[in-house]
């Protein structure tokens, strides 16, 4: 395990770069790679930890996936959508609750036992959510601790009844997991999605020839024969782009460019809450393919002020909140987040995880239930930070590093290769250089 020590940073950012690929287009386009019928070019792949357990979740069902690192390219060849076999091992997932509950619904669909688990902080993760709806297609599906937790077992079946079910929770993983459990049904399914959550999952679908329309707040997903293989050219992660942002806002003088970023509308609650603390940004070169809108993201630093952020705009920027935490420590006046419980529940209690790191550098902030309180600007003192291995908590406070007064040491920094392998290069080739990093 590896500790970052992050020493105050008194110049500025400036230059161009790109962010990582999109992780969660990533693992969508190898999973609809493997139900399509032909090769499936995708380049711009993110090759993360999660996103690389994708792959290896999928070879394991009997499709070819060749990857190609430098190029960032992956080949994904299929028989389609009926060609997925019984795997012959345990479906490892890793840390990516993406990967396991999307899985999940794919998984109805092949005919034999699949089981999925992962690392022990996946297997802490709330899965009732996925297991009550899929139920509803007519197989045998359950989970560790009545339901609760993974390892799950599915015996898929090649009759699927249809789903009508009510996201209680706006989750894109549930939904997700619910359209391609649909594909295979015997009839139209209907997911009611009564607080929009991203739709990457549709806009993909759509452009290899799944028929899925969306009527008032009604998806109608109907049974599918046959999907065929389209390439896909991923843009960049939005939610890694968030780091490089959030600390050119902060560093006086700074300038960057950050090319071909998503800009899909469920996607950039962080980029507009930046604009509302009065956050200097523009969007150029702005296109659009496979339905995912994508621009070069222009930054300079500015001064912020605190907002209230509730929770219309959570499903928008629930990966963003740790970062937008360290935004607020140095904004004026009050920020408060609220409706954010499924916090609780990530890679970490990302609540209680931001708030003990920003106690430890001298931040008063107040806990809730479902959000946090905290009052700015606050001078940021050196401290240690416990990442509980989790890489947006590590990420946010090498970024409140860079702006303390003393030294902020954070523990347990290898879990940043879950999203984004290279942040701190990337730091680097901006200008910022001012940590050190160890073996604890």
């Amino acid at each position: 395990m590896s500790r970052a020590i992050v020493h105050p940073f008194r110049g500025f950012l400036k230059g161009n770069i790109r962010c990582p690929r999109d992780k969660s287009l990533s693992h969508r386009a190898v999973m609809i790679g493997a139900l399509s019928q032909g090769e499936t070019r995708i380049t711009g792949f993110s090759f993360c930890q999660d996103c690389l357990a994708t792959i290896e979740c999928v070879r394991a069902l009997g499709v070819d996936v060749q990857i190609f690192p430098e190029e960032e390219q992956v080949t994904v060849q299929s028989g389609g959508l009926f060609a997925l076999r019984e795997p012959e091992n345990v479906l490892n997932a890793e840390n990516s609750g993406t990967t396991i509950r999307l899985l999940s619904g794919i998984a109805t669909g092949i005919e034999g036992l699949t089981v999925l688990t992962g690392d022990q902080s996946l297997r802490k993760r709330p899965m009732r959510r996925i297991i009550e709806p899929l139920r509803q297609t007519g197989v045998n599906i359950g989970g560790r601790a009545q339901d609760n937790f993974p390892p799950l077992f599915i015996r898929g079946s090649t009759q699927i009844k249809p789903i009508r079910y009510l996201l209680r929770v706006p989750s894109a993983q549930v939904k997700s997991a619910l359209i391609f459990a649909a594909l295979k049904g015997d009839g139209p399914s209907l997911i009611e999605e009564p607080v929009s959550s991203r739709d990457h999952t549709e806009n993909m679908l759509r452009y290899v020839g799944a028929s899925i329309r969306k009527e008032n707040t009604t998806l109608v997903v109907e049974p599918c024969q046959e999907l065929r293989a389209r390439p896909f050219s991923l843009p960049g992660d939005a939610s890694s782009a968030a780091f490089l942002v959030a600390l050119a806002t902060l560093l006086p003088g700074s300038h960057v460019v950050v090319h071909d970023v998503g800009m899909n509308p469920h996607r950039v609650g962080f980029l507009r809450c930046l604009e509302r603390m009065g956050g200097k940004l523009k969007f150029s070169n702005q296109r659009e393919e496979f339905g995912e809108p994508r621009a070069d993201l222009e930054v300079e630093a500015s001064s912020l002020r605190g907002i209230e952020i509730g929770k219309d705009l959570i499903p928008s920027l629930i990966d963003e909140i740790p970062i937008l935490a360290i935004l607020a420590t140095q904004a004026e006046g009050k920020t408060t987040i609220s409706g954010a419980e499924e916090l609780r529940v990530k890679e970490s209690d990302r609540l209680k995880a931001i708030a003990q790191g920003l106690r430890s550098l001298g931040v008063d902030v107040e806990e809730k239930v479902d959000g946090l309180v905290l009052e700015g600007p606050v001078p940021l003192r050196g401290g240690v930070v416990e990442s509980f291995g989790d890489h947006r908590i590590a990420m946010s406070f090498a970024i409140a590093g860079f702006m303390a007064q003393g030294d902020v040491v954070i523990e347990d920094v290898d879990c940043i290769g879950i999203s984004y392998p290279h942040f701190f290069q990337d730091l680097v080739t901006l200008g910022c250089d001012t940590f050190t990093l160890s073996n604890s």
